[in-house]
């Protein structure tokens, strides 16, 4: 039997389809988990079978359920508007306060408030219209305005487009007016209500509905019952990404032992978030695409998420990281800001550092966007390449080592120890421009106690000056001389290398950090 909340008037029609949120006896719901449906009047609801999870915005308002302790609560505002200070307003607000999971937000209620707090958002969204609508049915002259419903829509051309609508403005009704000047365009974007729906469009609401509420109440993969559920955010076509399959497997084996749900997710399950106790994120992270989105909604839902945004923030960007070491006096490689306004800077920075630098772009990745210049010319040309990518370069001596220090950081704590070897051939350990397989140079990993002192130390300090998360410090070893290269928010975890000490027990130890937190907000909601 299927979740539909079925219209009233359908039943003797259909009696095969069930009444509302009767729910299979073989697919149970979480014990931790609980739906609420608010709806302003209980009459705008008539039109489907009543529920169990049905209250009135007056009612929640002034009788909130019972807490219990560890149950996450869902809350699905169907209020007739969100207007200011109105009903629908006042129970996404206490929902919020209560630590309920509402959609929508007060967030997205006061974004769609204004074109000016929504418009950004719509512009990436209005370069796929055009391809989306080549075949479309609609007059170019009016325009027209698409109902979608949970995310979802019933003209597929479009359904890419409303899922990642509803992944920026999480709202049970969207509006979305569409008009077209030279290309289409998305003119406004609102929320609709429930009373105004005709009757179609009542069946792609209740399909919509049983559709969103099923992910929230997912079916468990077995009857054994575990502690947490934890979400790994991965993306199976990255080309380098923090963990291979057969480590993310290992997380999932070691997670059953430790009574721990793990379960791979994907970008397009940003809806799903609030399903979870907890999120670690295994993609490459960067603060203009979608994991970042995925570790702030994460973060105001509540989960325990690693990395977390401010480390994310921090991480990516290595000017903060130069000025974070510089006020610290840890050491580094000697090191100049270059701005793109003062483009006679370079003459003295070269000056200063010497040749052969450095030159990068503040928020590279995996050796991206670094170059090494041997003279004047090739620096003039560096940095102009460069400057089209960031209006800030980072400058910095050129330190020759055999092979780079990579030290493991999980709260605080120094966890595993690399030594990744330059490519073939290469100043670096990534070669981007190989023509064979081999685009990384060779690693050996050790225990933390046969890495020197003074690199772990050094690492250890760095790492706890951006957060207590995941962190891989990166560092150079010449002589006596220590320096950090750079701090990665989300490490490398491969199987056959960073677990080839500790094999199973470091996928144990990330997990065990996220029982040890969850273990402390569930006392303190407890309490």
């Amino acid at each position: 039997m299927n979740a539909v909340p079925v219209k009233t008037d359908e039943v003797s029609a259909q009696p095969q389809r069930s009444a509302t949120f009767i729910v299979n006896p073989l697919k149970p719901v979480s014990t931790r988990s609980q739906l609420l449906i608010v709806v302003e009047r209980l009459e705008d609801w008539s039109s489907y079978l009543p529920s169990e999870h049905l209250i009135s915005a007056q009612d929640y308002l002034e009788n909130p359920p019972q807490d219990n302790a560890g149950q996450r609560v869902q809350v699905i505002n169907l209020c007739r508007s969100y207007r200011y200070l109105g009903h629908g307003y006042y129970c996404s607000l206490l929902a919020e306060a209560r630590g309920h999971h509402v959609i929508p937000s007060v967030k997205t209620i006061s974004e769609l408030t204004r074109k000016s707090l929504y418009g950004l958002a719509l512009d990436d969204l209005d370069k796929r219209l055009e391809h989306a609508l080549r075949d479309h049915p609609y007059d170019e002259t009016e325009g027209f305005t698409l109902s979608l419903y949970f995310g979802q829509t019933d003209l597929a051309p479009l359904q890419d487009l409303a899922r990642q609508l509803f992944e920026a403005f999480p709202a049970p009704i969207l509006l979305v007016e569409f008009r077209k000047r030279d290309n289409w365009h998305i003119v406004g974007i609102k929320t609709g209500a429930l009373t105004r729906l005709r009757d179609h469009q009542q069946d792609q609401f209740a399909q919509s509905l049983d559709s969103f509420s099923r992910k929230i109440w997912r079916q468990p993969r077995s009857r054994r019952t575990y502690r947490y559920d934890l979400a790994i955010l991965h993306d199976p076509q990255e080309a380098l990404p923090p963990s291979n399959r057969k480590a993310l497997d290992n997380f999932i084996r070691v997670g059953q032992q430790l009574g721990v749900d793990v379960e791979l997710i994907e970008k397009k399950d940003y809806s799903r978030l609030a399903e979870y106790d907890a999120l670690l994120i295994r993609e490459t992270t960067s603060v203009d695409n979608h994991t970042y989105r995925f570790a702030k909604k994460a973060e105001s839902e509540g989960l325990v998420v690693m990395d977390d945004p401010a480390s994310i923030l921090r991480c990516t960007n290595k000017v903060y990281l130069t000025d974070l070491l510089k006020s610290h006096k840890l050491g580094m490689p000697a090191t100049e800001i270059l701005y793109k306004e003062r483009p006679d800077d370079l003459e003295y920075v070269a000056a200063r550092l010497g040749f052969p630098l450095v030159l990068k772009i503040p928020d590279g990745c995996f050796s991206k966007g670094v170059i090494k210049v041997q003279d004047a010319q090739q620096l003039q040309d560096a940095a102009r390449e460069l400057f089209e990518h960031s209006v800030l370069l980072l400058a910095q001596e050129y330190l020759y080592t055999e092979y780079d220090w990579r030290i493991g950081v999980l709260n605080r704590k120094p966890v595993f120890a690399c030594q990744y070897f330059m490519s073939k051939g290469h100043w670096q350990i990534y070669n981007h421009k190989a023509i064979d397989a081999e685009v990384n140079g060779e690693c050996r990993t050790l225990s933390v106690h046969d890495a020197p002192r003074a690199v772990v130390d050094l690492a250890v300090k760095t790492a706890n000056l951006i957060g207590d998360g995941l962190y891989g410090v990166d560092l150079k070893q010449s002589g006596d001389r220590v320096v950090v290269i750079e701090v990665n928010d989300n490490p490398n975890l491969d199987a056959g290398i960073e677990d080839a000490w500790l094999q199973d027990d470091l996928y144990a130890l990330v997990l065990e950090e996220f029982i040890r937190r969850l273990d402390i907000k569930r006392r303190g909601l407890a309490g």
